[in-house]
């Protein structure tokens, strides 16, 4: 499970200006990162783009995904897991997709729809957004950025016919 690395976090507290072993974005299973499933909250959005110039409007561009030069999109999931910390129940997934994906239908007439991720991917990074501790360092933590090729409803993606085609059409060409 990636939520037992937070344990570690506490060593990167050292690591302030040092670059992370891992740099790369790696492939995960949805199961591994949502062992007790995901619940999607709200509705697919957009991903400003925070580093382009304001538009006359003031609204920001969307941003584009670095490896596709597709549009990014993001989901907020629930993860469903008891032992996920406070901060980790609500997790971003972003989606390079050219139009925005749409999310599976919704059975279970709760505001949350259980959804999963096709081509999920990981990528750790150090936040040091914590603040400090009683002694003044910084108390840093490992973070993870996910980014997923399509999303679907549960089960669907192990279906013959499951992959992009039987979910929301966005997984990148």
């Amino acid at each position: 499970m990636l939520y037992s690395v937070y344990s570690v976090s506490a060593v990167f507290s050292e690591w302030k200006g040092k670059t992370m072993a891992l740099q790369k974005r790696f492939k995960v299973a949805h199961g591994d990162v949502f062992p007790m499933g995901a619940y999607m909250k709200g509705s697919v959005e957009a991903v400003a783009d925070f580093t382009a110039p304001q538009r006359q409007d003031g609204s920001r561009p969307q941003q584009l995904d670095k490896d596709t030069g597709l549009p990014l999109w993001q989901v907020t999931v629930l993860d469903a897991d008891d032992e996920a910390g406070k901060r980790d129940t609500a997790v971003t997934v972003k989606l390079a997709a050219r139009v925005q994906p749409t999310p599976p239908e919704n059975p279970t007439g709760t505001p949350w729809r259980p959804v999963e991720f096709v081509g999920l991917t990981a990528l750790a990074w150090v936040d040091y957004g914590g603040g400090k501790d009683r002694e003044g360092r910084d108390r840093a933590r490992v973070a993870w950025s996910f980014k997923a090729e399509d999303i679907m409803a549960p089960g669907e993606a192990k279906k013959p016919g499951g992959s992009a085609s039987g979910g929301s059409g966005s997984r990148a060409a």
